[in-house]
């Protein structure tokens, strides 16, 4: 008998319904553009006939470069709706690191914003210049006129295909859009980490997981179908903590915008009324102290993760009319795990003490499982606040995997549990606060930044003899790399030098923020460099922030 009480959960349903149920609804805009409900599903229509007629289907991988504009959204849909799965490539990153992504993934197409053109050119061009790749689609968003150089478009060569070109195709398509799967459990996105131990990992999301984390956030943010939400978050990590689709959901408004400015931001929040956004501690930072800040005449939610808000960021966002909502996650975890869900006796704590409280990381969200604070047998530690463990997870907002990895799922996943490799504590009412890092990964501005990575980058330099990275305060980013470099004798080399050195050689947001030169770097009696006497002299009785 035909099963009539189950249908597979996949968020592309979201824009079917509100396409049905809103179809003139604004759904989102950009600068002067705007694409109503109706419109939104037409372009996701259109885009999923083109990369049909291009040779996508099921399983194929198509890699995005873009900032946050309407094509990266609506590829959250487009693609998935061929049974294919999205990859949205960081923008930051180096051509190196776009080539190894392209590679590992094995895109067939690549869609590109003008503006990074050059890039793409340059990450074709290492190896064997991914030869899976057949189209690269690029996208002049909004009428720029940026479409890369002359020379990117000449390296590129016959792989290019304009937008409107693209668009063409889907006439040779036979897609109909069935707005579901039959299988909740296959893969929609692959999302890369930020390298934390070396190359990154890719992390497979599955059509049930990015549903049930998508009203994760709509609870947790409190979104409806009168929310305008502005995209400072972007849409490549984690897919926007699943936003992409939550928003949709509701039936509200996406805003885009492709670079995060503070004049920029607060002339959407006035212009276009904005309800709500997402961000990392800096994004609040930058905010808070653009020059055209006012206090707000309602109340707008921020969400935030990628390190702790301190205490007097929260005070001086709530203090101009912002409500903070604090979430903690990874990109293993399709984003947001956790949420700092406020209590009513906070209201009773001064401020500084009720601040202190909202930084911490908190509880599973409503569609998560609880977490725990594990010692090396997987044993719960004493829930007394300074207890140190791991972070541990699991439940149905948990990756399917690493793509090409099975080690490191195993490893992941070793004893039922994810391991974070995040280090906490369990407080007695029951919220997480993270003390520290396993893996010694530097945080800076809700990126993660590998400190063997950049050690690797400045090793490569012909005058470093040994070299040690670890985060320090940064007023902006929260923390960034520093640099310690034991030189080989008779060098003169600069410390100028070695940054630049460095951004040569991987993302320019990676590079040391500093680099001191040394006579000898503290080390155990086995030789192993003791990272902890570095971190205690730049911090002094601080707490290094961590991932939030």
């Amino acid at each position: 008998m035909e099963r009539v009480n189950h249908t597979p959960l996949s968020p592309l349903s979201f824009l079917e319904r509100s396409a049905s149920v809103w179809p003139d609804k604004e759904a989102v805009v950009c600068g002067q553009s705007s694409w109503s409900y109706r419109e939104f599903a037409d372009e996701v229509a259109t885009i999923a006939g083109a990369l049909s007629a291009s040779g996508v289907g099921p399983g194929d991988r198509v890699a995005y470069l873009m900032p946050n504009v309407p094509q990266l959204l609506a590829a959250h849909y487009a693609v998935p709706l061929l049974d294919a799965i999205l990859v949205a490539v960081n923008t930051r990153l180096s051509a190196d690191e776009i080539a190894y992504i392209l590679e590992h993934s094995g895109a067939k197409v690549v869609v590109v914003d003008g503006a990074l053109l050059d890039v793409v050119a340059d990450a074709l061009s290492r190896g064997e210049g991914a030869p899976g790749v057949t189209d690269v689609v690029l996208v002049d968003d909004e009428g720029a006129g940026v479409l890369g150089s002359p020379q990117a478009r000449e390296r590129v060569g016959d792989r290019l295909v304009d937008l409107a070109e693209f668009r063409e195709r889907a006439a040779d398509s036979d897609v109909e859009p069935t707005w579901g799967v039959h299988d909740e459990e296959q893969h929609l996105a692959l999302n890369y980490t930020s390298g934390t131990t070396g190359k990154p990992k890719g992390v497979l999301y599955t059509h049930r997981g990015a549903y049930l984390n998508s009203f994760g956030e709509i609870i947790h943010s409190g979104f409806t179908r009168d929310t305008r939400y502005l995209w400072t978050l972007p849409m490549f990590h984690c897919n926007g903590w699943c936003t992409t689709w939550a928003i949709t959901a509701v039936g509200g408004t996406h805003v885009c915008l492709r670079e995060v400015r503070g004049d920029a931001v607060w002339q959407l929040l006035h212009d276009e009324r904005i309800t709500h956004l997402n961000g990392a501690p800096t994004v609040l930072t930058t905010i808070a102290n653009a020059p055209e800040r006012t206090e707000l005449d309602r109340e707008v939610t921020i969400t935030t993760a990628g390190a702790p808000p301190a205490p007097a960021t929260i005070l001086g966002m709530e203090a101009l009319g912002f409500t903070i909502v604090h979430v903690y996650g990874l990109t293993e975890v399709y984003g947001p795990y956790s949420v700092c869900a406020p209590q009513d006796s906070w209201a009773d704590l001064d401020d500084e003490e009720r601040a202190r409280s909202q930084a911490r990381q908190g509880v599973g969200m409503v569609q998560a499982d609880r977490m725990r604070v594990v010692d090396n047998d997987m044993s719960d530690v004493p829930a007394d606040g300074s207890t140190m463990g791991e972070i541990v997870m699991r439940g149905n907002n948990l990756m399917a995997g690493y793509f090409r990895d099975e080690a490191g799922t195993r490893a992941a996943f070793e004893g039922g549990w994810f391991h974070s490799g995040d280090l906490g504590v369990m407080h007695p009412d029951g919220y997480v606060e993270l003390r520290d890092r396993a893996k010694d990964v530097v945080i800076s501005g809700g990126e993660n930044i590998s400190t063997v990575e950049v050690e690797q980058a400045l090793m490569s330099h012909p005058d470093v003899l040994e070299v040690a990275v670890i985060g320090v305060p940064d007023e902006k980013w929260g923390e960034r790399p520093k640099g310690f470099v034991k030189l080989k004798d008779g060098a003169h080399v600069t410390s100028e030098q070695l940054i630049e050195h460095v951004k040569g050689k991987i993302a320019r947001y990676k590079a040391p923020k500093a680099v001191d030169f040394v006579v000898e770097l503290p080390k155990t009696s086995t030789g192993k460099i003791q990272k902890f006497a570095l971190r205690e002299a730049e911090w002094g009785s601080g707490t290094p922030r961590i991932r939030g």
